[in-house]
């Protein structure tokens, strides 16, 4: 059924009847659309046993698929009659529409190959008219602290598309990690993106896992990874960390560091969580080192599918720079306003570098600090008030609050959550999620640009691990940044748990280890590491 559907759709009419999807049902792809009739029918085709051969407009009893500009770019209307006609505002909308289709073939079109050919695929009629609320409805994925090899990233993207979720924010770089192959500086993946070992729990774990751990992507993998993405209307957008975050590039270049405070040389890839003392020096090398690396990027993920380019900038202690004559000196000779203005001056030099070449910079809501350059947005991750800020002083914001959407931290307060860390956050929780904070004007609200969920995998060793704390919360989180919910306390959280009940067989049929609303099966459940008890939660012994 329609109202099964999860993001909800802004409207559906029900008709009388139905159509089938049988051995002869044509596809026709209209101007445009060609990309999403092969992903249906390499996917929802495959999945039902359906060929779908190309036909002719007019087609009886076909799906066509035409793109009609008088709608919104993503915008779609989902007609089901004798035939199925959706028609989208581009091929954007049009593939948001297939999506549709898709939940309503039920939960067999989710399935890699037929598992029951004879099976009768029939829809209701109906009309569904939809279009999402933001523009910019992503998911964050560290892949740094824990590698995730390209064909889990493929898989995370088909998940996002499934969901209508459209930026795909790649956490590429970190102390724990260097994931990306940059030619000119073949030691970031050589000696960068490898440790010797891992923090296993919280930081304050005292155990540990003694395998050595890393992994990267070359530079031919991130071109596919890109290239899949953008098949599926969803924008890449890199992260590149500087100032802070950078221990696993120091260790590979030394230079890079505050070498007049420590002896850099005898860094390592990071093997624990927290903070890290260990940041960029504020040197000329520096910066060309990371122009450099930047080039690379630009060349990996083009303007067309990531014009955003996220420069970190967050949790950059500062007392390596007021220990460093080095580092003061370069204050002094910048005319700046301390530590805080280096940092500024940092991310400010690489706002202009990336505008200068067509892309917007965008960063953690620390490059407030000390001043940011016009064009540069933010992602506004401790709560509300750095999005508050910079959408009062005219900069597009990222709403992506850790109170409210990190889906590393737990989901209930009881023991078995494995590996428990943060706030108890339960899918309910993330449903009632308000991206747009209520102070802002409407004029300050234009410029919330849309909202994304963060998934920082100190404590995820493994995919199977990745799927439980993400899922079903992703689908709560999808359904606020696509839907035109009500406000937070008068959302149906009742009808949304009843459609789950049909949104979980489809998970299932995608092979996505999520926690189920019962509670952690009993291989899901907390293995006994210490976890970080906060926000009144039970303390973990």
């Amino acid at each position: 059924m329609a109202m099964d559907l999860v993001p909800a759709p802004r409207s559906v009419e029900h008709g009388e009847g139905a159509f089938v999807l049988g051995e002869a049902t044509a596809l026709v792809a209209g101007p445009g659309t060609e990309t999403v009739a092969r992903w249906l029918r390499n996917t929802v085709g495959v999945a039902l046993g359906r060929p779908m051969p190309p036909g002719e407009a007019g087609t009886p009893g076909a799906i066509e698929l035409r793109i009609d500009a008088d709608l919104e770019p993503e915008a779609y209307r989902l007609t089901v009659t004798h035939r199925v006609e959706i028609v989208g505002g581009s091929a954007a909308g049009v593939f948001w529409g297939a999506q549709t289709l898709r939940q309503l073939l039920g939960p067999d079109a989710y399935r890699k190959a037929c598992a029951d050919p004879g099976a009768r695929r029939g829809i209701t009629r109906q009309v569904v008219e939809d279009a999402p609320r933001f523009a910019w409805r992503g998911l964050m994925l560290d892949v740094s602290r824990h590698f995730m090899p390209k064909d889990g990233v493929l898989r995370y993207l088909d998940l996002l598309a499934a969901h209508k979720l459209n930026v795909f924010h790649f956490h590429l770089t970190d102390d724990q990690g260097w994931r990306v192959e940059i030619k000119r500086f073949p030691r970031l993946t050589e000696v960068g993106a490898w440790r010797a070992r891992t923090k296993y729990g919280h930081r304050a774990s005292e155990l540990w896992d003694e395998k050595p751990h890393g992994g990267f992507y070359t530079q031919d993998d991130i071109r596919e990874i890109v290239a899949y993405a953008a098949e599926r209307h969803i924008s890449v957008v890199p992260e590149i960390d500087i100032p802070g975050h950078s221990q696993a590039a120091i260790a590979a270049y030394p230079e890079l560091g505050n070498t007049d405070v420590i002896d850099t040389t005898r860094l390592s890839v990071w093997d624990t969580w927290g903070v890290n003392p260990n940041v960029l020096a504020p040197t000329d090398n520096t910066l060309r080192f990371y122009e450099g690396v930047l080039e690379e990027v630009l060349e990996l993920f083009p303007a067309e599918t990531s014009p955003f380019v996220h420069i970190g900038g967050d949790e950059c202690p500062k007392d390596q720079w007021k220990a460093s004559p080095a580092a003061q000196a370069r204050i002094k000779e910048l005319g700046l306003d301390g530590e805080d203005g280096l940092q500024s001056w940092f991310i400010r030099h690489f706002d202009r570098w990336l505008a200068d070449r067509g892309r917007r910079a965008i960063g953690w809501d620390e490059i407030l600090e000390g001043g940011l350059a016009p064009g540069a947005a933010v992602s506004s991750w401790r709560g509300y008030a750095g999005g508050i800020e910079a959408a009062r002083a005219g900069h597009d914001v990222v709403m992506c609050p850790e109170q409210q959407v990190y889906l590393d931290h737990r989901q209930a307060p009881g023991p078995d959550e494995p590996m428990p860390i943060g706030y108890v956050r339960t899918l309910e929780d993330v449903y009632r999620f308000e991206p747009v904070p209520p102070q802002l004007t409407e004029a300050e609200a234009r410029h919330v640009l849309g909202t994304q969920a963060n998934v920082w995998t100190e404590v995820m060793q493994d995919q199977g691990r990745v799927d439980y704390q993400v899922f079903p919360r992703l689908a709560a989180f999808a359904e606020v940044a696509w839907s035109a919910l009500p406000a937070p306390a008068a959302r149906d959280f009742a009808d949304f748990e009843r459609r789950m009940r049909s949104h979980y067989p489809r998970l299932d049929a995608l092979g996505v280890a999520y926690r189920p609303p019962g509670g952690p099966l009993p291989w899901q459940k907390r293995p006994g590491v210490l976890g970080r008890p906060i926000d009144g939660s039970p303390p973990n012994v």
